[in-house]
This record gives C-alpha cells, structure tokens and sequence, in this order.
C-alpha cells in the first residue's frame, strides 16, 4: 500500500469521526449544524486536493452544486461536486484521487468531471444540471474556473429564460400532482413535496433569471424551518431520508425546542403554505410574462426587474377596488386608515371575480387597514358574507389574507386554529383550512336553505372551537355566543348560529348511531334544533357540506340517505304527522319474511355497496351470526338492523366489499345455514381472517369504551361501543350480549377511518330497559372481554 493511500484511509476515517461526533452533539442544530458539516466538509475536501494535485491548482478546482453549493447539508446529503478543469491532462487519475477517499469515507457522492464549456453545455441540455449550477460555490483549486462558470451558467440561464421557466414551472407541479401538499399531509415529504425545499429553490431559480423578485425574508425564514426540521430527520433516521413521520415528530419537537409534534407540524405547515403562496405568486407573473418577446427582451437588457400584462387599463369592481394588469388593486383614493370596510370590499371583490390580490395591495392593507368598528354594520358583514359565499375563489383570497395575518385581525379567534394540525385519517386538511373548505362547500348549497348568510357563517365557526383541552364544541358554541353578535347579528339569528356549532355533529352521529324509526330519536333531533324548520334545513346543509370538506371517507350515498331519512322523520314531527315505527320493507322483502324460508339478497347500491336482506327463522344471535357470515366473506358491515314479522327474523344490512369485489352470495347464504346451525365455528373462522388481515401486527391504540342511554329509546337501552374497527367486531360484540341474556332488538355500525361506533338497541330476557348498574357493569365487562384491550385489525 503506497503513501498517498493510506494517507488517503486515514484522512476517510477521520471525517467519518468527525462527521458522526458532530451528529452526537444535540445542542448543535439547525444552521449551526448545517455550518458545521459544511465547514468539516470543505476543509476535508481542501485537504483531499491539495493531497492529489502536490499545491497545482492552477486550471482546476474542486466546484459545490446543489444544496452543498448552498451550505445547507443535511446529516446525510450528498456531496454534489463538480471537478472543473482547463483540459487538463491527467484529470482523471486526479479524480480518482479525489473521489476513491470520499467513498471509502462513506459520505454520499454525486459527481463529474468536467471543463467549463462542458459544464455550460450540459446545463443548456438538463434542466436539473442547470438548477445545480446556479448554486456553484468554489471549494478548492483555482477560483477563476468556479467564478468563469457561474457568470456563464447565468448569463445561459437569462438568456434562456422563456424556454426555462416553462419546464421549471411544469416540473413544480408535476411534483405537486405526484407527491401531495406539505401543508396538510401527517407524514409529509419535505423536499419533494408543494411547499418544500424544492419549491423554495424554484422561487429562487426563477428569480435568478430576473424575471421575478428573490425570496423575501419571510420565504427564507420559512426555507429554514423545513431545513431544520429536514436535519433532524436525518439525524433520527441514519439515512438520507426527507419524510417526517409521525414516530419521529415528537423527539424532533423535543430536539428543535417545540413545545409538542403538534406545534412542529404546525410550523411545518405554516412554512409550507408560505411557500406554496410564494411560488403561486411567482408562477402567475412568469406566465403573464412569458408571452411578451419585447417585454422580455427589455427586462434582459437592463438586468432586473419584472412586468406583466398592461397595466393602463383600470376597471372599477367595487368602491376602493380596481382591478389593473390581472390582479386587485386599491383605487389612487383608496385610503385603508379612514375606511375600515375597505379590506373586506377587497377580499370580496378578488373572490367574486377569481384574481389574485396584487402584492402591494396587500401589503398596504396589512400595514394600514383600520379595525372594523363592533358591532358590525351591515356593509361590513354584507362584504364579509360576499366573500364568504364566492365559492372557489375564497378559498385563494382567505389563504392571500391569513399570509399577512389579516384573517384574525379581522377574526381574532381565528389565530387559534391556523395551521392546526388534524392527527386523523379522515381529515384532509389542518382546521383553519378545513373550515374554509367547508364554506366553499356550503356555498354551493346556499340556493337550497332559506338563510344561506347563516349557513356560510355556521360552515366558518363550527370547528372554530377545535385544538383546545376542552370539547372543541362546548368551546366553539362559547366562541361563536362572542363572535355572532360581534359581526353584528341579533338575537334570533345569532342563536341559529350557536346552534349550528353546537349541533353540527347532531344528524350524522344520530343517523348512523341511533334506530331512525324510534320516535324517541326524532324527538331528541327535533327539540336539538329548538324545533325550527329553518334551524334543521340549514343544519342539514350543514352537514353536507362538512362532511364533503372533510374527506371523501366522511361522506357517501349511504350516510347521505340515512341522513335525508332522519331530517325527512324530523320534519314530519315539526309539521305534527305521526311517525311510522318499525323498518319499513319493501313488497320483496315481505315475501320472503312471509315465506319464512332461509335466505340471502343482496342488492347493489349506486355507491359500491350492496343492501343485504337476511331472513331467517327467528331465535337468539340471528344479527350477530349473520354479520359474523357477512366479515367471514370479507364484507365491511355499515348499518345493521333487525325486526320479527311473525315467526321470521328480518336482518337489513348495508355492507361493501372489503377488497372490491363482492362475494358468491350462494356461499353466503350457505354459511349462515351453517352457523345458525351450529355446524360453522364462526369465532375460529373469523379469528383466522383477522390473523390473515393483520400479518400478526398489533395495533396498541386507546383502549374501547362501553357506553349505556336510558332516554335514547322509547323501549330499549342503548348500548354503545367506541372501538378501533376490526374483523367480524359487530359478531363478537352480538355474542357477549347475547351471553348476557339480552335481546338485540337494532344495530347501527359507524366507521370513521379505523374507528368504529356501534350502538345496539337491547333489552332483557323480560323485554325491559337495563337499569341495574351491576347488571350493566357484568355486560360493560362481557362486551370487553369479547374485544380484548388490544385487538389486531386490518
């Protein structure tokens, strides 16, 4: 072994050490970490050099692209080195004396060799090659080949700017479709996805073409956030890894001095959506430039600045507002200091018309918008309402205001659930977002409701109440007592509002947990909306339009027909017609009641479901061992209800195919035969099918809850389970009930997500209410026992 090689061995090993004792230091974080790696790395690399070349550096040096360029490394970054030179002769016995040692020291490397014309040339081929020159910083060797190639890198870039721009722009939102938003995913990815560190770097390679401005000190601040945040995720992991799970976020709260993983995910999401916001901004003034040859042509000869569409013309949209060159702007005699009404009329007007705000108009409301004046007067909520009820355009004003905090200067309450993170499945977006969506959504239901203004306003505060330790709707109904008579309502309809937050979960939770033809549960609904047709009417749109920004989980044609039945039975109390108790069965259904005979239709239903009728001779555990054929033929159950016409036991299930694809209903039925006789050991069977699902994984989640209702039914008690969902949960559940000898009379089954709400209308072996508390405490006991404290589930 040669001198210079194990030189070269030494000089590996002590970076790896020096490498992994930076990692070991937890106080180090942040910029100081990524100064540091950068620091350790350049002056290995200066050593390296100055090894392979014997102190000749003239005509080539050792060049930093991409994020080293930058001086922003993560733990487990690559090196991005270029190894430039002026045709010289022996360049590649120098490489391999440069980059053997930088492998065997096991740091990342992406390289190459090459002249400055080459370096030029490729960069004008590949657009990612482009994007790394533009950060070229000068490491070692000899500075004139670093500074000759970064004047021709961008003098190319310039003058290639309309070709560039475009690929640059449709590379964001590729990336965007492909990856998803960092401001709203639980597990974001933070380099690749909209608003991460790509993004940022997009902001500034446009503005490297001086078409656009640079990154202002609050995009770079929000550059830093995800930086830091993306160190430590290295640092966690070992690897060179950019996602933020959920496994980590609470140590890297902890290692960045947050107060909780809510609070970090909270900043990632702000530094997100400011970035999004940015990059948006910046791609509307590329795109209004792209196709002006001669403004373009003028921009390049004077080396900065930007422009647009003509800006001559001015057309009036409301007092105080313009628009000029495709964006809203402030009329010459707008003065935001003295009309304090004026930044609503804005925001309304740049959501009616779908444009963005211009910039400095923004700024300048920031700066100078007076308070509005409490309470309210109509010209104020008028403009607020129009806003609110411009459908999709709300949704980019609202996000162009909350950039420069005037949301909650305008909502104060507000500053409490921006950014909030919502740690389910379900939910799509954080609960400032969420609730914009659900105003959009309301929106296109206000022709349908006699008070769309209320209805926008109830979609806005419903969950204003959320992110707090108390019940996000006791604290939201507290909030809007505050919030309705502030904005100027009266009495009655701040009342309807209030009511609205309180009761947003009313028709949902009652039409998938609760027995519909009970009158009981009519009743409870009615008095809940103070018995007001207008109140239930706007409650209804309510629900929609919540459940239609919340997820595509949290809505269907089944919830929305359960739903429509319940509002339907309510309103029929409200105009005083008496409710039809019991399920009502179609003339098919009836037949085979009739007929008494064993059997199994199913139905499919528009949304992918299917309506399955199961009729059986009636005895005991019908319900639970039909739902317990049902999961074995890998079949989720949604609703389940049983009734006895005659001496015939009718179950109705609404069910859907856990893998897509239904099953051979002969079998079903078959299996049923087999297990109301005794002959299918249905728990064994089902037990498989869950090991089956699972792979043997444990889910250790929060332990099930086991709930009795007197006043829920006019003649049973209802028993209501909260569990994770799990295979065959309805037939474990129905079998402990039915070993506490009690009569299942109905089921209702709500699943959200992995969570599962099952209420079961039950009776004693007399036919009477459970009122004994030890009787109700043996069955609390069964029902656990019968779902163990850590049930697996698929």
């Amino acid at each position: 072994m040669s001198a210079d090689t194990t030189r070269s061995n030494a000089a590996s090993v002590d970076f790896r050490a020096a490498r992994a004792a930076l990692f070991e230091r937890p106080e180090l974080t942040g910029a100081a970490l990524r100064d540091e790696l950068t620091n350790l790395a350049d002056r290995w690399l200066g050593e390296l050099f100055a090894s392979a070349t014997d102190g000749d550096t003239e005509g080539v040096a050792i060049v930093a692209v991409g994020g080293f360029g930058r001086r922003d490394p993560a733990p487990y970054s690559d090196l991005d080195l270029v190894l430039v030179h002026r045709n010289h002769r022996d360049i590649s016995k120098l490489a391999d004396k440069i980059w053997y040692p930088i492998w065997d020291s096991g740091a990342a490397l992406d390289h190459s060799v090459r002249t400055v014309a080459e370096a030029v040339r490729v960069a004008g081929e590949d657009l990612k090659a482009a994007l790394g020159l533009l950060d070229a910083r000068h490491v070692a060797g000899d500075p004139s080949l670093c500074a000759e190639l970064r004047e021709r890198t961008y003098t190319t870039w310039r003058a290639g700017a309309a070709k560039r721009l475009p690929e640059l722009i449709a590379a964001t939102r590729e990336r965007a479709e492909r990856v998803g938003d960092a401001s709203f995913l639980l597990e974001p990815d933070l380099k690749e996805c909209r608003g991460g560190l790509r993004d940022h770097l997009a902001i500034r390679q446009a503005a490297a073409t001086w078409v656009v401005e640079a990154p202002t000190e609050t995009e770079r601040a929000a550059y830093d956030v995800l930086l830091d945040v993306r160190s430590e995720v290295h640092r966690r992991s070992g690897r060179a890894t950019e996602t933020l799970l959920l496994q980590e976020q609470d140590g890297i709260a902890a290692a960045l001095g947050y107060a909780d993983a809510d609070v970090l995910l909270a900043a990632v999401y702000r530094a997100a959506r400011t970035t999004s916001f940015a990059l948006d901004e910046r791609w509307r003034r590329v795109e209004s430039w792209l196709p002006r040859p001669q403004a373009r042509r003028r921009i390049l000869r004077r080396q900065g600045g930007s422009t647009g569409p003509d800006v001559s013309q001015r057309r009036p949209l409301a007092e105080g507002v313009v628009e000029q060159g495709g964006e809203v702007v402030l009329a010459r005699d707008a003065d935001p200091r003295s009309d304090p009404i004026l930044l609503l009329r804005v925001a309304a007007a740049a959501a009616e018309h779908e444009l963005p705000i211009a910039p400095h108009a923004l700024a300048r409301l920031a700066q100078e918008a007076a308070p509005i004046p409490e309470p309210w007067q109509a010209s104020a909520r008028n403009a607020f309402l129009a806003l609110l009820g411009a459908g999709h355009g709300t949704v980019t004003v609202i996000e162009a205001l909350d950039q420069v905090g005037l949301v909650s200067r305008v909502l104060p309450e507000w500053e409490h659930v921006r950014f909030r993170p919502q740690r389910n499945a379900v939910h799509r977006f954080t609960v400032d977002r969420h609730l914009i969506e659900a105003v959009v959504e309301a929106s296109m239901l206000a022709r349908h409701v006699a008070r769309p203004d209320l209805l926008l306003l109830g979609a806005l505060l419903h969950d204003i109440g959320k992110g707090r330790p108390e019940d996000h709707t006791d604290v939201g109904v507290a909030l809007t007592e505050v919030i309705a008579p502030r904005l100027g309502l009266d009495a009655e309809d701040s009342a309807v509002v209030v009511s609205l937050v309180r009761n947003h979960l009313l028709l949902p939770d009652t039409a998938t947990r609760r027995d519909l033809e009970d009158p009981v549960t009519i009743s409870t609904v009615a008095d809940a909306v103070g018995r007001s047709r207008i109140t239930l009417e706007l409650l209804h749109a309510l629900t929609e339009a919540d459940a239609h920004a919340t997820g595509p989980a949290a809505w269907s044609d089944w919830k929305a027909g359960l739903i429509n039945h319940l509002v339907s039975h309510v309103n029929a109390e409200l105009e005083g017609e008496p409710l039809q108790s019991g399920p009502i069965l179609t003339p098919e259904q009836s037949k085979l009641a009739e007929r008494g005979e064993l059997d199994v239709i199913a139905e499919p239903t528009s949304d992918g479901a299917y309506a399955v009728t199961v009729v059986a001779p009636d005895r005991p555990g019908v319900l639970w061992r039909a739902a317990g054929v049902l999961a074995l033929h890998r079949l989720d159950v949604h609703t389940a209800t049983a009734t006895s016409v005659g001496p015939t036991a009718v179950s109705l299930f609404t069910v859907s195919p856990r893998f897509g694809s239904a099953p051979d209903w002969r079998l079903v039925r078959d299996d049923l035969r087999a297990a109301l006789d005794g002959r299918l050991p249905l728990a064994e069977r089902l037990a498989e099918r869950e090991r089956a699902y699972t792979s043997g994984s444990v889910t250790h989640a929060a332990p099930p809850k086991v709930f009795f209702f007197d006043d829920a039914a006019e003649s049973a008690t209802v028993v209501e389970v909260r569990a994770h969902d799990a295979v065959g949960l309805l037939h474990r559940i129905g079998r402990a009930l039915e070993a506490c000898g009690l009569d299942v009379r109905t089921a209702r089954v709500s699943t959200l997500g992995a969570e599962a709400v099952d209420s079961f209308y039950v009776v004693d072996a007399n036919g009477q209410k459970i009122s004994d508390l030890a009787e109700r405490g043996r069955i609390e006991a069964a029902i656990l026992e019968a779902i163990g404290t850590e049930q697996p589930h698929g």
